[in-house]
């Protein structure tokens, strides 16, 4: 009888023990599929986000060359459609680089910057990560990051200044873009001393060898004397990108454009030492604008620019109290690239601002911050924009209720 109590009591132990083992075991695969759940939700989220910003022109669908807020928040090109997005509109979304302010307005700017040039846009303009959560539906339960970056990298780097040569380099995620066809537009400044610096142009074609590099010469460009700048694009296997390079030989005093308004196409000409004061010498600057236009080939056209009803197309930008800001008109509604050729004595300058994001390869990063996220949903969709190929990331993650295991893929 002592024995077979003893084998009972064995038993019983046995039996709880696995009991215990066995609730563990499901109470870990409940969880699992609790987390799977969770997770599967925010995918499904980040997806259902890109779709309705990607495939959606929103409310009213050309909402980005106007200067007022969307009743219905979309980025596609109402005019492409498909996932061809809205140059405009992504450049009415506010930038998380710091702000820029301009004391002869009295406004601050959301600053979309890339290397010296940058497209600044009036913060009361912009769009900004509050309103557009509020459109999307997602305020308080999700937060979210867009990031739209051009496929193509092309970059350009200087051999030599007289005569100027540049290699250009074409390259991908995936390597070097070998046999790429280049379409090229050199603009030089060059000073005219008392009146505004004339623009000389050259513009034409070349391909990239097997390497993914091609060298270009300017022989009647002296980079070492007159300011230039070059923009390069490029196109293989379907997908296209652009490049730009410069070189100013005047370095406090600059010329600086600020959008005024999308919807009346106007930009101000600001003298850099009202954004960021620095000491004296500060000198008055002779400028000279024009406006170029991608063709469906890829080449760049130039169109004149306005010279009536208060717009200027050359001119003095001078600094300081009792000067007002100089104001261009662009000539176009169509995306292109604003040049300002600038100078004083024998030094000068150009500022390149595109209207529309693409046409200089500008980013855009748009949204929250995922550092803190415990898991992060991606959805990546190849888009274009104004011819430019773009690859659009959406990031997506939970910010209320249960939070999973720490994963970001």
């Amino acid at each position: 009888m002592t024995g077979t109590t003893i084998d009972h009591m064995v038993s019983l132990v046995v039996l709880i023990t696995v009991l215990i083992v066995s609730m563990g075991a499901f109470g870990q695969i409940i969880t699992a599929a609790v987390t799977y759940q969770q997770n599967h939700e925010i995918s499904m989220k980040a997806a259902e986000l890109a779709n309705a910003l990607l495939l959606s022109s929103g409310d009213p669908n050309s909402w980005g060359k106007g200067d007022g807020l969307p009743l219905a928040f979309g980025l596609q090109d109402s005019d492409v459609g498909g996932y061809s997005l809205d140059a405009f509109a992504l450049s009415r979304l506010s930038s998380r680089m710091p702000l820029v302010y301009y004391g002869k307005t009295g406004l601050w700017y959301s600053n979309n910057s890339l290397g010296e040039h940058a497209l600044l846009v009036p913060v009361a303009n912009s769009v900004n990560y509050t309103a557009m959560a509020r459109l999307l539906g997602g305020e308080g339960s999700y937060g979210f990051k867009l990031t739209v970056a051009p496929t193509l990298n092309v970059s350009l780097s200087e051999l030599n200044l007289n005569p100027l040569t540049l290699k250009v380099e074409v390259s991908a995620l995936t390597g070097v873009i070998g046999d790429a066809a280049l379409s090229y537009f050199v603009c030089q400044a060059v000073p005219q001393i008392g009146q505004v610096p004339s623009i000389r142009t050259i513009s034409g074609t070349s391909r990239t060898d097997l390497a993914g590099s091609a060298s270009l010469e300017f022989s009647s460009v002296d980079g070492s004397r007159d300011a230039y700048s070059v923009v390069v694009y490029a196109r293989a296997g379907g997908l296209s990108g652009v490049g730009f390079k410069g070189r100013d030989n005047i370095e406090d005093n600059k010329i600086v454009p600020l959008i005024e308004s999308f919807e009346n196409r106007s930009v101000l000409l600001a003298h850099s030492w009202d954004l960021r004061s620095f000491p004296a010498p500060t000198e008055v600057l002779y400028f000279n604008t024009t406006f170029l236009i991608l063709a469906q080939d890829f080449r760049l056209s130039e169109i004149k620019m306005t010279d009536s009803g208060g717009f200027a197309r050359e001119g003095q930008v001078n600094y300081g109290t009792g000067y007002s800001p100089v104001r261009v008109q662009i000539p176009s509604r169509n995306a292109g690239i604003l040049i300002v050729a600038y100078s004083y004595g024998d030094y000068s300058g150009i500022a390149l601002m595109p209207w529309g994001i693409s046409v200089l390869g500008f980013s855009t990063v748009f949204g929250g911050d995922a550092s803190q996220a415990d898991w992060v949903a991606i959805e990546l969709r190849q888009v274009s924009i104004s011819m430019i190929s773009y690859q659009a990331k959406m990031a997506v993650w939970k910010t209320s209720g249960y939070q999973p295991g720490k994963y970001t893929p």
